[in-house]
């Protein structure tokens, strides 16, 4: 399934909702609606979320029902409260975001997912993705 876009694809700027189409009686609305803070979400996050909420918050749940380990799952939690603007201090929050999750690279390294060079690079290059996502 497709997802909806939230930055621009030319400059990264924020995108809004300009209009709303009806198809049923071809009604149109137009104005602008700025996108809820959940359109925001990763794809991956999203599901973390989903996952999060139906364990009622628990931590040790989610961390069986996701096969990751307690530090992974942590992690994953706090970038999904920095992207929702909820962790507080907002350069932590920016930072979270941003930085790499060691242990779930760890965790994709030993089931396979991604190469040793894919997760150091990675790691180096402080981004919150692995670059090439390839295995060896």
């Amino acid at each position: 399934m497709k997802r909806l876009p939230t930055t621009c694809p030319s400059c990264g700027s924020q995108l809004e909702i300009a209009e709303l189409h009806c198809t049923a009686c071809d009604t149109t609305v137009r104005g602008a609606y700025p996108l809820d803070r959940f359109a925001a979400l990763s794809g991956e996050d999203e599901q973390f979320l989903l996952t999060f909420l139906a364990a009622r918050g628990n931590l040790k749940e989610v961390q069986d029902r996701l096969d990751l380990s307690y530090p992974t799952v942590r992690g994953r939690l706090d970038r999904v409260l920095a992207a929702l603007g909820l962790s507080g201090d907002d350069k932590s929050a920016e930072k979270a975001a941003h930085k790499p999750d060691i242990m779930e690279l760890l965790d994709k390294l030993e089931a396979g997912d991604l190469s040793v060079d894919t997760v150091l690079k990675t790691i180096k290059e402080g981004s919150d993705e692995p670059s090439d996502g390839t295995t060896e």
